[in-house]
């Protein structure tokens, strides 16, 4: 059969382009920047983009969903190159929904809020359990102040998925954040 559904969910970050006071943001190498694109924007979306993506087009149906970040619409704390791939993430978005739209080839994204992982564990959570100074700033920027369930995150991609539910949507970037985005000081 062919591909009718291709979720991108690749990226990350690295300690090698993690600003903090001994690792400046001018100390970031050509290279590493190089490496935080291609994980998050090039590898992650673009390349598996191009290779199903025709293939969706001339079928006249497909939905693509690449996943971005919060960092994508507001660049966190010491990660500026993954913020500025994951921005990137959301142009490409849009710009292949316009470019697809006519050929019945849907491409959305998900921003993420705050999930426990095994990435981000240990900026979360203390070893006993207990939350860090960070999470409980996250929380604190978080109307629903609570971490995301994985479970929430199925629904979003599911139904930006489903050729029904979501028929009508393409461009669109789904937040399934807490409200972490709309919340200003």
């Amino acid at each position: 059969g062919s591909v009718s559904v291709l979720v991108n969910a690749a990226g990350g970050n690295h300690p090698s382009v993690t600003l903090s006071p001994d690792h400046p943001f001018q100390a970031i190498t050509r290279d590493d920047w190089a490496a935080s694109f291609d994980l998050n924007l090039v590898g992650g979306a673009l390349l598996p983009c191009q290779e199903f993506g025709p293939a969706m087009v001339t079928n006249g149906r497909g939905s693509i969903v690449n996943i971005a970040s919060i960092a994508s619409h507001i660049p966190l704390s010491n990660v500026v190159a993954y913020s500025a791939a994951k921005a990137a993430l959301l142009s490409l978005t849009q710009f292949l929904a316009r470019e697809w739209a006519p050929n019945g080839v849907r491409v959305n994204s998900i921003t993420p809020g705050f999930f426990p992982g095994e990435q981000n564990r240990r900026l979360l959570f203390e070893e006993d359990g207990s939350p860090t100074l960070r999470a409980s700033q996250i929380l604190g920027h978080t109307p629903m102040a609570r971490f995301g369930d994985p479970d929430e995150l199925i629904g979003a991609a599911v139904f930006l998925a489903s050729a029904k539910a979501s028929s009508f949507v393409t461009g669109s970037d789904l937040r399934v954040d807490g409200g972490f985005l709309s919340t200003t000081i």
